[in-house]
Protein backbone atom coordinates (compact mmCIF):
# COMPACT_ATOMS: atom_id res chain seq x y z
CA UNK A 1 0.00 0.00 0.00
CA UNK A 2 1.58 3.73 -1.50
CA UNK A 3 1.21 6.49 1.32
CA UNK A 4 -0.91 9.11 0.00
CA UNK A 5 0.77 12.28 -1.25
CA UNK A 6 0.17 14.78 1.33
CA UNK A 7 1.63 12.74 3.95
CA UNK A 8 4.70 12.02 1.67
CA UNK A 9 5.11 15.64 1.80
CA UNK A 10 5.01 15.35 5.83
CA UNK A 11 7.76 13.33 5.85
CA UNK A 12 9.48 15.07 3.65
CA UNK A 13 9.35 18.18 5.12
CA UNK A 14 10.19 16.71 9.01
CA UNK A 15 12.94 14.89 7.66
CA UNK A 16 14.33 18.07 6.90
CA UNK A 17 13.92 19.98 10.17
CA UNK A 18 13.07 17.04 12.79
CA UNK A 19 14.28 13.74 11.52
CA UNK A 20 13.95 11.64 14.70
CA UNK A 21 9.71 12.95 14.09
CA UNK A 22 9.85 11.95 10.74
CA UNK A 23 11.52 8.29 11.25
CA UNK A 24 8.98 7.88 14.04
CA UNK A 25 6.38 8.72 11.50
CA UNK A 26 7.91 6.68 8.31
CA UNK A 27 8.15 3.83 11.08
CA UNK A 28 4.23 4.12 11.59
CA UNK A 29 3.19 4.89 8.10
CA UNK A 30 5.81 1.42 7.10
CA UNK A 31 4.55 -0.37 10.07
CA UNK A 32 1.57 -2.05 8.29
CA UNK A 33 3.96 -3.39 5.65
CA UNK A 34 5.64 -5.38 8.53
CA UNK A 35 5.45 -9.26 8.45
CA UNK A 36 3.08 -9.83 11.55
CA UNK A 37 3.79 -12.61 14.30
CA UNK A 38 -0.10 -13.55 15.45
CA UNK A 39 -0.93 -17.01 16.12
CA UNK A 40 2.54 -17.70 17.63
CA UNK A 41 2.48 -17.93 21.30
CA UNK A 42 3.83 -20.05 24.13
CA UNK A 43 1.24 -23.15 24.98
CA UNK A 44 2.93 -23.87 28.93
CA UNK A 45 1.99 -21.93 31.61
CA UNK A 46 4.38 -21.85 35.27
CA UNK A 47 2.67 -24.20 37.70
CA UNK A 48 0.65 -22.36 40.77
CA UNK A 49 1.58 -22.96 44.45
CA UNK A 50 -1.81 -23.83 44.73
CA UNK A 51 -1.33 -27.23 42.49
CA UNK A 52 1.44 -27.70 45.50
CA UNK A 53 -0.81 -28.56 48.11
CA UNK A 54 1.89 -26.17 50.56
CA UNK A 55 1.09 -23.89 53.01
CA UNK A 56 1.38 -20.05 52.19
CA UNK A 57 2.26 -19.29 55.74
CA UNK A 58 6.61 -17.87 56.71
CA UNK A 59 9.33 -20.93 56.97
CA UNK A 60 12.48 -19.76 58.75
CA UNK A 61 14.98 -19.33 56.64
CA UNK A 62 17.92 -21.84 56.21
CA UNK A 63 21.59 -20.01 56.81
CA UNK A 64 24.15 -19.93 53.99
CA UNK A 65 26.37 -22.41 56.26
CA UNK A 66 23.87 -24.80 57.57
CA UNK A 67 26.48 -27.27 58.14
CA UNK A 68 27.60 -25.48 60.94
CA UNK A 69 24.61 -25.77 62.95
CA UNK A 70 25.46 -29.04 63.75
CA UNK A 71 28.01 -27.80 65.85
CA UNK A 72 31.30 -29.87 64.20
CA UNK A 73 34.09 -27.93 64.22
CA UNK A 74 36.02 -30.82 61.94
CA UNK A 75 33.05 -30.51 59.62
CA UNK A 76 32.60 -26.81 59.40
CA UNK A 77 36.62 -27.00 58.43
CA UNK A 78 36.25 -30.01 55.84
CA UNK A 79 33.33 -28.06 54.12
CA UNK A 80 34.99 -25.61 54.34
CA UNK A 81 37.75 -26.63 52.12
CA UNK A 82 35.85 -28.52 49.64
CA UNK A 83 33.60 -25.28 49.12
CA UNK A 84 37.29 -23.87 48.47
CA UNK A 85 38.80 -26.38 45.28
CA UNK A 86 36.35 -28.38 44.11
CA UNK A 87 36.79 -28.56 40.39
CA UNK A 88 32.71 -28.14 39.69
CA UNK A 89 32.67 -25.18 41.49
CA UNK A 90 35.12 -23.62 39.53
CA UNK A 91 33.08 -24.95 36.29
CA UNK A 92 29.86 -23.41 37.86
CA UNK A 93 32.10 -20.40 38.63
CA UNK A 94 33.19 -20.07 34.88
CA UNK A 95 29.83 -20.27 33.70
CA UNK A 96 28.32 -17.57 36.00
CA UNK A 97 31.67 -15.35 34.29
CA UNK A 98 30.41 -15.94 30.65
CA UNK A 99 26.89 -15.09 31.37
CA UNK A 100 28.20 -11.72 33.03
CA UNK A 101 30.26 -10.98 30.27
CA UNK A 102 27.52 -11.62 27.65
CA UNK A 103 25.00 -9.48 30.04
CA UNK A 104 27.72 -6.42 29.66
CA UNK A 105 27.93 -7.04 25.90
CA UNK A 106 24.05 -7.20 25.61
CA UNK A 107 24.23 -3.82 27.60
CA UNK A 108 26.43 -2.30 24.96
CA UNK A 109 24.35 -2.62 22.53
CA UNK A 110 22.38 -0.03 23.68
CA UNK A 111 25.31 2.66 23.26
CA UNK A 112 25.99 4.70 20.92
CA UNK A 113 29.44 3.07 19.38
CA UNK A 114 32.57 5.65 18.35
CA UNK A 115 35.67 4.35 16.26
CA UNK A 116 38.63 5.65 14.34
CA UNK A 117 40.12 4.18 10.76
CA UNK A 118 42.56 4.76 9.10
CA UNK A 119 43.17 3.61 5.45
CA UNK A 120 46.28 3.52 2.96
CA UNK A 121 45.53 2.63 -0.43
CA UNK A 122 47.26 2.08 -3.63
CA UNK A 123 45.31 1.47 -6.69
CA UNK A 124 45.32 1.33 -10.31
CA UNK A 125 42.11 3.16 -11.67
CA UNK A 126 40.57 1.82 -14.83
CA UNK A 127 41.03 3.68 -17.85
CA UNK A 128 37.56 2.05 -19.00
CA UNK A 129 35.29 3.08 -16.36
CA UNK A 130 33.56 6.08 -14.14
CA UNK A 131 37.01 7.97 -13.69
CA UNK A 132 38.06 10.20 -16.30
CA UNK A 133 41.50 11.19 -17.47
CA UNK A 134 43.90 12.66 -15.89
CA UNK A 135 43.10 10.21 -13.29
CA UNK A 136 41.77 6.82 -15.37
CA UNK A 137 44.80 4.56 -16.19
CA UNK A 138 46.99 5.85 -13.74
CA UNK A 139 48.63 4.43 -9.74
CA UNK A 140 47.50 7.07 -6.87
CA UNK A 141 48.02 7.03 -3.40
CA UNK A 142 44.50 7.17 -1.52
CA UNK A 143 44.51 7.59 2.09
CA UNK A 144 41.16 8.06 4.37
CA UNK A 145 41.50 8.96 8.47
CA UNK A 146 38.11 9.05 9.78
CA UNK A 147 35.99 8.91 13.28
CA UNK A 148 32.80 7.35 12.81
CA UNK A 149 29.72 6.79 15.32
CA UNK A 150 26.70 4.87 15.42
CA UNK A 151 23.34 4.49 17.79
CA UNK A 152 20.84 2.20 17.09
CA UNK A 153 17.90 4.01 19.01
CA UNK A 154 16.03 1.15 20.84
CA UNK A 155 12.28 2.32 19.88
CA UNK A 156 10.76 -1.19 20.08
CA UNK A 157 12.95 -2.70 23.16
CA UNK A 158 14.96 -4.85 21.12
CA UNK A 159 18.17 -4.09 22.93
CA UNK A 160 16.39 -3.75 26.55
CA UNK A 161 14.65 -7.29 26.11
CA UNK A 162 18.16 -8.72 24.92
CA UNK A 163 19.79 -7.52 27.93
CA UNK A 164 16.61 -8.69 30.22
CA UNK A 165 17.53 -12.24 28.66
CA UNK A 166 21.19 -12.07 29.52
CA UNK A 167 20.74 -10.51 33.33
CA UNK A 168 18.22 -13.76 33.46
CA UNK A 169 20.80 -16.26 32.43
CA UNK A 170 22.97 -14.34 34.72
CA UNK A 171 20.71 -14.75 37.45
CA UNK A 172 20.15 -18.69 36.41
CA UNK A 173 24.23 -19.16 36.68
CA UNK A 174 24.52 -17.39 40.03
CA UNK A 175 21.81 -20.11 41.29
CA UNK A 176 23.68 -23.04 39.56
CA UNK A 177 26.51 -22.35 41.44
CA UNK A 178 24.99 -21.83 44.35
CA UNK A 179 23.10 -25.36 43.97
CA UNK A 180 26.69 -26.62 42.84
CA UNK A 181 28.25 -25.30 46.35
CA UNK A 182 25.26 -26.49 47.96
CA UNK A 183 25.39 -30.06 46.90
CA UNK A 184 28.66 -30.26 47.38
CA UNK A 185 28.66 -29.30 50.88
CA UNK A 186 25.73 -31.49 51.42
CA UNK A 187 27.39 -34.28 49.83
CA UNK A 188 30.56 -33.61 52.50
CA UNK A 189 28.13 -33.44 55.25
CA UNK A 190 26.64 -36.81 54.57
CA UNK A 191 29.85 -38.57 53.91
CA UNK A 192 31.04 -37.32 57.45
CA UNK A 193 28.14 -38.35 58.95
CA UNK A 194 28.37 -41.96 57.49
CA UNK A 195 32.08 -41.77 58.63
CA UNK A 196 30.76 -40.95 62.06
CA UNK A 197 28.36 -43.64 62.02
CA UNK A 198 30.82 -46.38 60.84
CA UNK A 199 32.75 -45.46 63.78
CA UNK A 200 30.14 -45.89 66.11
CA UNK A 201 29.39 -49.37 64.47
CA UNK A 202 32.74 -50.48 64.64
CA UNK A 203 32.95 -49.90 68.08
CA UNK A 204 29.72 -51.87 69.15
CA UNK A 205 31.28 -54.51 66.84
CA UNK A 206 34.47 -54.75 68.55
CA UNK A 207 32.48 -54.90 71.76
CA UNK A 208 30.25 -57.80 70.05
CA UNK A 209 33.80 -59.85 69.21
CA UNK A 210 35.41 -59.38 72.39
CA UNK A 211 31.92 -60.87 73.82
CA UNK A 212 31.53 -63.69 71.61
CA UNK A 213 35.37 -64.71 72.52
CA UNK A 214 34.70 -64.41 75.94
CA UNK A 215 31.34 -66.39 75.63
CA UNK A 216 33.18 -69.47 73.61
CA UNK A 217 35.83 -69.56 77.03
CA UNK A 218 32.85 -70.14 78.88
CA UNK A 219 31.21 -72.38 77.11
CA UNK A 220 34.76 -74.10 76.66
CA UNK A 221 35.34 -74.46 80.25
CA UNK A 222 31.29 -75.71 80.87
CA UNK A 223 32.25 -78.37 78.44
CA UNK A 224 35.63 -79.30 80.06
CA UNK A 225 33.15 -79.01 83.50
CA UNK A 226 30.70 -81.49 81.91
CA UNK A 227 27.91 -79.35 81.98
CA UNK A 228 27.35 -78.05 78.39
CA UNK A 229 28.04 -80.82 75.18
CA UNK A 230 30.51 -80.23 72.08
CA UNK A 231 27.08 -78.77 70.23
CA UNK A 232 27.12 -75.26 72.22
CA UNK A 233 30.80 -74.71 71.58
CA UNK A 234 30.29 -75.61 68.25
CA UNK A 235 27.61 -72.91 68.08
CA UNK A 236 29.94 -70.66 70.34
CA UNK A 237 32.73 -70.98 68.07
CA UNK A 238 31.02 -70.17 65.24
CA UNK A 239 29.52 -66.92 66.34
CA UNK A 240 33.05 -65.68 66.65
CA UNK A 241 33.89 -65.79 62.35
CA UNK A 242 30.64 -63.81 61.89
CA UNK A 243 31.22 -61.10 64.40
CA UNK A 244 34.62 -60.80 62.51
CA UNK A 245 32.43 -60.59 58.98
CA UNK A 246 30.63 -57.78 60.66
CA UNK A 247 33.72 -56.14 61.75
CA UNK A 248 35.36 -56.46 58.65
CA UNK A 249 32.64 -55.30 56.72
CA UNK A 250 32.75 -51.69 58.60
CA UNK A 251 36.18 -51.51 57.60
CA UNK A 252 35.14 -51.88 54.01
CA UNK A 253 32.52 -49.31 54.17
CA UNK A 254 34.74 -47.03 56.34
CA UNK A 255 37.54 -46.94 53.53
CA UNK A 256 34.84 -46.57 50.68
CA UNK A 257 33.44 -43.57 52.33
CA UNK A 258 37.05 -42.27 53.23
CA UNK A 259 37.51 -42.44 49.44
CA UNK A 260 34.82 -40.55 48.68
CA UNK A 261 34.86 -38.17 51.02
CA UNK A 262 38.70 -36.91 49.91
CA UNK A 263 37.30 -36.82 46.15
CA UNK A 264 34.14 -34.36 47.43
CA UNK A 265 37.66 -32.49 48.54
CA UNK A 266 39.29 -33.16 45.78
CA UNK A 267 42.17 -34.87 47.36
CA UNK A 268 41.92 -38.89 46.13
CA UNK A 269 44.02 -41.11 47.82
CA UNK A 270 44.53 -38.88 51.08
CA UNK A 271 43.51 -39.19 54.98
CA UNK A 272 40.89 -36.68 55.12
CA UNK A 273 39.12 -37.95 58.34
CA UNK A 274 40.12 -38.38 61.87
CA UNK A 275 40.33 -41.94 62.97
CA UNK A 276 37.11 -41.55 64.79
CA UNK A 277 34.16 -39.33 64.63
CA UNK A 278 31.61 -39.07 67.88
CA UNK A 279 28.35 -39.39 66.44
CA UNK A 280 26.91 -38.52 69.19
CA UNK A 281 28.64 -35.59 69.84
CA UNK A 282 26.92 -33.59 66.54
CA UNK A 283 24.13 -31.47 66.90
CA UNK A 284 20.79 -32.44 65.72
CA UNK A 285 18.65 -29.26 64.17
CA UNK A 286 15.19 -28.03 64.40
CA UNK A 287 13.24 -29.00 61.12
CA UNK A 288 9.87 -27.78 60.15
CA UNK A 289 7.20 -29.91 59.96
CA UNK A 290 5.60 -28.72 56.42
CA UNK A 291 7.59 -27.21 53.24
CA UNK A 292 6.32 -23.58 52.56
CA UNK A 293 6.27 -22.48 49.32
CA UNK A 294 8.26 -19.30 50.28
CA UNK A 295 10.86 -21.93 51.65
CA UNK A 296 10.70 -23.67 48.03
CA UNK A 297 10.94 -21.18 46.30
CA UNK A 298 14.37 -19.90 47.82
CA UNK A 299 15.43 -23.28 46.77
CA UNK A 300 18.42 -22.75 44.41
CA UNK A 301 17.87 -24.91 41.38
CA UNK A 302 14.57 -23.56 41.54
CA UNK A 303 15.39 -20.18 41.67
CA UNK A 304 17.22 -21.15 38.41
CA UNK A 305 14.50 -22.73 36.88
CA UNK A 306 12.43 -19.76 37.04
CA UNK A 307 15.54 -16.85 35.93
CA UNK A 308 16.02 -19.27 33.03
CA UNK A 309 12.03 -18.97 32.25
CA UNK A 310 12.71 -14.89 32.83
CA UNK A 311 15.83 -15.26 29.90
CA UNK A 312 13.25 -16.94 27.50
CA UNK A 313 11.07 -14.53 27.91
CA UNK A 314 13.41 -12.20 27.04
CA UNK A 315 14.73 -13.62 23.72
CA UNK A 316 10.83 -13.76 22.21
CA UNK A 317 10.85 -10.37 22.78
CA UNK A 318 13.77 -9.88 21.03
CA UNK A 319 12.35 -12.04 18.49
CA UNK A 320 9.25 -10.23 18.67
CA UNK A 321 10.99 -6.47 18.33
CA UNK A 322 12.76 -8.29 15.12
CA UNK A 323 9.77 -7.51 13.34
CA UNK A 324 9.86 -3.64 13.67
CA UNK A 325 11.42 -1.02 12.17
CA UNK A 326 15.49 -0.75 12.91
CA UNK A 327 16.14 2.88 13.37
CA UNK A 328 20.13 3.71 13.45
CA UNK A 329 21.97 6.98 13.69
CA UNK A 330 25.15 7.61 11.94
CA UNK A 331 27.65 9.93 11.47
CA UNK A 332 31.42 10.47 10.57
CA UNK A 333 34.01 13.15 9.90
CA UNK A 334 37.43 12.90 8.50
CA UNK A 335 39.51 13.87 5.75
CA UNK A 336 40.17 11.44 2.54
CA UNK A 337 42.46 12.28 -0.51
CA UNK A 338 43.95 10.74 -3.42
CA UNK A 339 47.55 11.10 -2.59
CA UNK A 340 49.12 10.78 0.48
CA UNK A 341 51.22 14.15 0.91
CA UNK A 342 47.79 15.80 0.49
CA UNK A 343 45.43 13.87 3.24
CA UNK A 344 46.02 16.46 6.06
CA UNK A 345 45.90 19.79 3.58
CA UNK A 346 42.51 21.85 3.35
CA UNK A 347 40.02 20.92 1.32
CA UNK A 348 40.50 17.04 1.87
CA UNK A 349 37.64 17.55 4.83
CA UNK A 350 34.57 15.25 4.72
CA UNK A 351 31.64 14.68 7.18
CA UNK A 352 28.38 13.19 6.92
CA UNK A 353 25.25 12.30 9.56
CA UNK A 354 22.12 11.01 9.60
CA UNK A 355 19.38 8.72 9.96
CA UNK A 356 19.01 5.12 8.77
CA UNK A 357 15.46 2.90 8.73
CA UNK A 358 15.46 -1.30 8.04
CA UNK A 359 12.06 -2.39 7.70
CA UNK A 360 11.24 -6.26 7.17
CA UNK A 361 8.44 -6.29 4.20
CA UNK A 362 8.82 -9.89 3.02
CA UNK A 363 11.22 -12.30 4.62
CA UNK A 364 10.11 -15.75 3.63
CA UNK A 365 8.92 -16.62 6.92
CA UNK A 366 12.88 -16.29 8.50
CA UNK A 367 10.98 -14.15 11.62
CA UNK A 368 8.14 -16.27 12.35
CA UNK A 369 10.72 -19.24 12.08
CA UNK A 370 12.72 -17.67 14.85
CA UNK A 371 9.91 -16.65 17.03
CA UNK A 372 8.03 -20.02 16.74
CA UNK A 373 11.74 -21.32 17.78
CA UNK A 374 12.17 -18.64 20.82
CA UNK A 375 8.22 -19.47 21.85
CA UNK A 376 9.31 -23.32 21.46
CA UNK A 377 12.54 -22.26 24.10
CA UNK A 378 9.77 -20.62 26.32
CA UNK A 379 7.91 -23.53 26.60
CA UNK A 380 10.87 -26.42 27.85
CA UNK A 381 12.15 -23.37 30.26
CA UNK A 382 8.41 -23.06 31.92
CA UNK A 383 8.47 -27.23 31.80
CA UNK A 384 11.94 -27.60 32.93
CA UNK A 385 10.59 -24.95 35.98
CA UNK A 386 7.66 -26.87 36.10
CA UNK A 387 9.46 -30.16 36.48
CA UNK A 388 11.73 -28.35 38.94
CA UNK A 389 9.40 -27.39 41.16
CA UNK A 390 7.53 -30.81 41.22
CA UNK A 391 11.38 -32.44 41.87
CA UNK A 392 11.81 -30.15 44.61
CA UNK A 393 9.14 -30.53 46.70
CA UNK A 394 9.71 -34.48 46.36
CA UNK A 395 12.96 -33.90 47.39
CA UNK A 396 12.09 -31.91 50.65
CA UNK A 397 8.85 -33.91 51.23
CA UNK A 398 10.77 -37.50 51.49
CA UNK A 399 13.43 -36.08 54.20
CA UNK A 400 10.34 -34.64 56.16
CA UNK A 401 8.27 -37.61 56.17
CA UNK A 402 11.39 -39.57 57.39
CA UNK A 403 12.19 -37.19 60.04
CA UNK A 404 8.40 -37.37 61.46
CA UNK A 405 8.74 -40.94 61.50
CA UNK A 406 12.56 -41.40 62.48
CA UNK A 407 11.30 -39.20 66.01
CA UNK A 408 8.25 -42.28 66.64
CA UNK A 409 11.08 -44.68 65.90
CA UNK A 410 13.76 -43.08 68.04
CA UNK A 411 11.16 -42.85 71.06
CA UNK A 412 10.53 -46.53 70.45
CA UNK A 413 13.99 -47.76 70.03
CA UNK A 414 15.09 -45.31 73.52
CA UNK A 415 12.23 -47.38 75.60
CA UNK A 416 13.75 -50.65 74.23
CA UNK A 417 17.17 -50.00 74.90
CA UNK A 418 16.15 -48.38 78.14
CA UNK A 419 14.84 -52.07 79.30
CA UNK A 420 17.50 -54.09 77.43
CA UNK A 421 19.90 -51.69 79.75
CA UNK A 422 17.80 -52.34 83.13
CA UNK A 423 17.56 -56.26 81.91
CA UNK A 424 21.00 -56.14 81.49
CA UNK A 425 21.72 -54.58 84.84
CA UNK A 426 19.64 -57.21 86.84
CA UNK A 427 21.46 -60.31 85.20
CA UNK A 428 24.84 -58.89 86.63
CA UNK A 429 23.31 -58.11 89.92
CA UNK A 430 22.22 -61.72 89.80
CA UNK A 431 25.01 -63.16 88.65
CA UNK A 432 27.13 -61.40 91.68
CA UNK A 433 24.47 -62.47 94.18
CA UNK A 434 25.54 -66.21 92.94
CA UNK A 435 22.07 -66.62 91.31
CA UNK A 436 23.02 -66.88 88.18
CA UNK A 437 25.59 -67.26 85.47
CA UNK A 438 27.95 -65.41 83.68
CA UNK A 439 26.23 -66.58 80.25
CA UNK A 440 23.45 -65.12 81.25
CA UNK A 441 25.21 -61.80 81.50
CA UNK A 442 26.36 -61.80 78.59
CA UNK A 443 23.15 -63.04 76.86
CA UNK A 444 21.80 -59.64 78.32
CA UNK A 445 24.42 -57.45 77.29
CA UNK A 446 24.08 -58.78 73.27
CA UNK A 447 20.45 -57.74 73.61
CA UNK A 448 21.89 -54.04 74.60
CA UNK A 449 24.25 -54.61 71.99
CA UNK A 450 21.55 -54.91 69.62
CA UNK A 451 19.62 -51.37 70.90
CA UNK A 452 22.90 -49.73 70.42
CA UNK A 453 23.19 -50.98 67.10
CA UNK A 454 19.74 -49.55 66.26
CA UNK A 455 20.87 -46.41 68.21
CA UNK A 456 23.21 -45.55 65.92
CA UNK A 457 21.95 -46.29 62.77
CA UNK A 458 18.55 -44.43 63.76
CA UNK A 459 20.74 -41.28 65.17
CA UNK A 460 22.71 -41.35 61.68
CA UNK A 461 19.80 -41.60 59.43
CA UNK A 462 18.40 -38.59 61.32
CA UNK A 463 21.35 -36.58 60.81
CA UNK A 464 21.39 -37.79 56.64
CA UNK A 465 17.66 -36.38 56.44
CA UNK A 466 17.87 -33.37 57.92
CA UNK A 467 21.09 -32.36 55.81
Amino acid sequence: MRPPSSMLSSLHFLARRHPLHALALAAAVLCAGCANYTGIQATQQPIDATQLGLPGRATPAVAAQWWSAFGDAQLDALVTQALAQHPSLQVAQARLDRARAASSAAQSASAPQVGVGLDLTEQLFSAKSIYPPPLGGTVRDMGTLQASGSWEVDFFGKHRAALDSALGQVRAAQADAQASANLLASNVVRAYFQLARIDAQLALAERTLAQREQQRRLVHDRVQAGLDTALELRQSEGAIPEARLQSEALHEQRALTQNALAALLAKPNTQVAPVKIDLFAIKTLATPDTLGVDLLARRADVAAAKARVQAALGEVDVAKAQFWPNINLAAFVGVSSIGFDRLLTTGAEQWGVGPALRLPLFDGGRLRANLRGKTAELDAAIASYNSAVIDAVHDAADPLSSLQALARQRAEQAQAQASAEAAYDIAQQRYQAGLGTYLHVLAAESAVLAQRRAGVDLAARTLDNQA
